[in-house]
């Protein structure tokens, strides 16, 4: 069955809530509020004010994890500096959730790449999940969306090498030496992500944003400039049929001349293979509607 996918070319801090109220989906109870806080140099990262209206009618928590990699956010004391200096903490509640271990386990008990991910701890505290994703293209899985978001962007400093190594470390230190092919490591950014959905159990809504379209992440502190023109937002129940409407919507925008560099970002990285395996992991349907508002 086509999940419904909401889509408006207004791109606007009001937009966003508009879409998020016509979904219907009342979040329950403590809501944890997944985005993107943007590494220190960044330009294209979406700020507290683009997101602030819809986060306040929620009255979630802005959560957020340690990297992986150096840089501005890879220890706790660093990541919370960048967060305060970003303004994250000026607006809203912030957790980084896994600034003190354990890490929480999910099992995987079918998983092909991983058996578990590990995930911020403080997640238990949490009964529903917002995932506002700022849709972009990524250096090492082709793009970013929601599926991301669930997978790396929960997991802990250690969970992310775990994913990108497909279970070979979770010691960041040895990250680098350890990555497996690319569609391996697609594979368990999809189980990963499986993982979170399966701890919310249904309760989350997923937003993406196509604006500031660079082949580069949020993540990057020296991103290439945007190269296509914005899009619109984009809302569903549904991580992998948003993503795949994302995806969509790139390949239908034949008259913007910045399309084929971000589509050879993509497809350099296989990117769409996570939304392939997170669709057959009964994640989420590629088939959708688009509904434009």
């Amino acid at each position: 069955m086509a999940s419904k996918v909401l889509f408006t070319r207004e791109i606007s801090p009001e937009a966003v809530l508009a879409l998020y109220k016509e979904l219907g989906k009342e979040l329950p109870g403590r809501i944890a509020i997944k985005l993107h806080s943007g590494e220190a140099g960044n330009q294209n990262y979406l700020t507290p004010e683009f997101w602030r209206p819809v986060i306040d009618s929620v009255g979630g928590t802005v959560v957020e994890c340690n990297t992986a990699y150096e840089g501005q956010r890879d220890t706790t004391e660093k990541h919370r500096a960048l967060l305060h200096d970003h303004g994250w903490d000026k607006y809203f509640p912030v957790d980084l959730m896994d600034a003190e271990g354990p890490d929480l386990v999910l099992d995987i008990p079918g998983g092909k790449r991983i058996r578990k991910n590990l995930v911020g701890k403080n997640m238990a505290n949490y009964d529903s999940l917002l995932v506002l994703s700022h849709f972009k293209g990524h250096p090492m899985g082709g793009y970013g969306g929601a599926l991301k978001q669930l997978s790396i962007g929960c997991a802990s400093s250690a969970g992310k090498a775990w994913i990108h190594s497909a279970g070979v470390t979770d010691d960041p230190a040895q990250l680098w030496t350890n990555l497996p092919e690319q569609d391996v490591f697609l594979e368990a950014m999809a189980e990963s992500a499986g993982s979170v959905t399966e701890f919310f159990h249904g309760n989350a809504v997923y937003i993406n944003v196509m604006m500031n379209l660079s082949v580069d992440c949020d993540c990057c502190a020296e991103a290439e400039d945007p190269c296509m023109a914005d899009v619109g937002i984009l809302a569903s129940l549904d991580p992998v049929a948003i993503d795949q409407a994302c995806i969509d919507l790139v390949y239908a925008a034949t008259n913007d001349p910045g399309q084929a560099h971000f589509i050879e970002r993509v497809e350099t990285m296989h990117g769409v293979h996570t939304i392939e395996a997170a669709a057959e992991l009964g994640i989420g349907s590629r088939d959708y509607e688009l509904v434009t508002l």
